[in-house]
């Protein structure tokens, strides 16, 4: 029989993070338009090998979770300004040019706050890239509420600093 430690019984004091804790930092987007970020993911890619009459799986390419984004859009500094100029890095509509991923890509930072406003944990976004942005939308039947941009941004990869 396995005898269990003291830590195991004994209640444990703990905090834990909260959805409502956090800063995230974008190039040319102000801190305090970012209304709400969602999780960082990752998803395996599974190979399936043929050995007999059996299959056997090994891990394949990972791949970063898309990460939806949502703005507040302040009349100034316009929100949407702020997109469409990251935007127009992509793809500028009236020329018809797109741009070099080395100009559209950034690199971007969460960071989970503490009780006291103390950064407990990091995670940089690297080479987000937008894929699909929307201004919101106007509606005379809607009771007053706050104009929202939403995003969507794939990158390269994710890295958890603390």
């Amino acid at each position: 029989m396995a005898v269990l430690s003291p830590n195991e019984i004994f209640f444990t004091a703990f905090e834990p993070k909260v959805k409502n804790r956090f800063i995230m930092y974008v190039d040319g987007i102000p801190a305090y338009t970012i209304k709400k970020i969602g999780a960082v993911g990752v998803t395996m890619e599974a190979i399936q090998l043929n050995h007999i009459n059996v299959y056997r799986k090994i891990k394949g390419k990972a791949k970063w979770d898309t990460i939806d984004l949502t703005l507040f859009d302040p009349i100034t500094p316009s929100g949407a300004q702020s997109v469409m100029e990251w935007v127009r890095l992509h793809h500028e509509s009236v020329t018809g040019r797109d741009g070099y991923s080395d100009f559209y890509k950034k690199d971007v930072t969460i960071n989970v706050l503490g009780p006291v406003g103390d950064i407990v944990s990091e995670w940089v976004i690297k080479g987000a890239f937008i894929i699909k942005a929307s201004f919101g939308d106007y509606s005379w039947d809607e009771e007053s509420a706050a104009q929202e941009i939403t995003m969507t941004l794939d990158m390269d990869c994710c890295i958890l600093n603390f």
